[in-house]
C-alpha cells in the first residue's frame, strides 16, 4: 500500500483529505501536529508523500519540513497552506518542499500533486547509470536516483533531482523555465513560473561551491538556464 502522511490539525479537513487519498488507493497516515507527525513517520519510513500543513498548534509546517530533510529523507513533501501570499510559498520550497497548494483545494488537484510526486519516487528498472559529464565532478545514478559531487552524496528531493537529470542530459544547452517546468512539473500543471526559480535557487545551494556566483547551472538572462560544465 502507497503511504501518505496527512499533518492537518483541523479534523474536518484532514478527514476530507484522507477519504479521497483511500479512494485513490493510498493509505494515509493521520497527524494533528508536527512532534505526532514526525513520530509517525519513524514508525512508518517507508512513507513516500507528506501533506503538511503550515499553521499547527506546536511547530510549524515548515519546522517539519526542515526536520524530514535533516533526517535524510528525499520523500516527496506537499506544503497545504491557506496563505496565497509569494513569500509563504517561496519559504516552503526553501526549506525542502516539492509542491504546495493553497487552501481551498479540490480533491482532484491534491491527488493529481500525490500521484506525480509517487511517479517520481520509482525508479526504472534496469535503467542505466548516466556517465559522468567531461569534465566535471558530478555522477548522477538514475537507477537509484541520487548525485554525488567530488565522490560525496549530494541530498536531493525528488523535484531537485528531476531538475538536474534534465539539465546533465542537455549539457551546454539553454533551457527556457518553459521548458524545465513542463519536464519537471508537466505541462497540464497551472502553477506560475516562478517555481522553475525558487527551486533553481535551492539546488544552487546544495551544489554549487558559490550559489552567489554560480558555476554550473547558469542564467540565460530573460530566457532560462543552462548546465555549463
Amino acid at each position: 500500500m502507497k503511504k501518505v502522511l496527512v499533518l492537518e490539525d483541523e479534523l474536518n479537513i484532514r478527514s476530507f483529505v484522507v477519504i479521497n487519498l483511500r479512494r485513490s488507493g493510498y493509505e494515509p497516515l493521520e497527524a494533528s501536529c508536527g512532534e505526532e507527525a514526525l513520530a509517525i513517520l519513524k514508525l512508518h519510513p517507508d512513507t513516500r508523500v507528506a501533506l503538511l500543513d503550515v499553521m499547527l498548534p506546536d511547530i510549524d509546517g515548515f519546522e517539519v519540513c526542515r526536520r524530514i530533510r535533516a533526517s535524510g529523507s528525499d520523500m516527496g513533501i506537499i506544503m497545504l497552506t491557506a496563505k496565497a501570499g509569494e513569500m509563504d510559498k517561496v519559504t516552503g520550497l526553501m526549506t525542502g518542499a516539492d509542491d504546495y497548494v493553497t487552501k481551498p483545494f479540490s480533491p482532484a488537484e491534491l491527488t493529481a500533486r500525490v500521484d506525480a510526486l509517487y511517479r517520481r519516487a520509482g525508479s526504472p528498472v534496469g535503467e542505466e547509470e548516466l556517465k559522468e559529464p567531461e569534465p566535471g565532478p558530478f555522477k548522477l545514478n538514475t537507477r537509484n536516483h541520487t548525485l554525488d559531487k567530488n565522490g560525496k552524496r549530494i541530498k536531493l528531493t525528488q523535484i531537485e533531482y528531476s531538475m538536474v537529470k534534465m539539465f546533465m542530459e542537455n549539457p551546454g544547452t539553454a533551457l527556457s523555465r518553459e521548458e524545465i517546468f513542463n519536464s519537471v512539473w508537466g505541462r497540464d500543471d497551472f502553477r506560475e513560473l516562478k517555481i522553475v526559480d525558487v527551486n533553481i535557487r535551492r539546488l544552487r545551494i546544495k551544489i554549487e561551491d558559490d550559489p552567489t556566483a554560480p558555476e554550473y547551472i547558469t542564467t540565460v538572462w530573460g530566457y532560462g538556464y543552462k548546465w555549463s560544465f
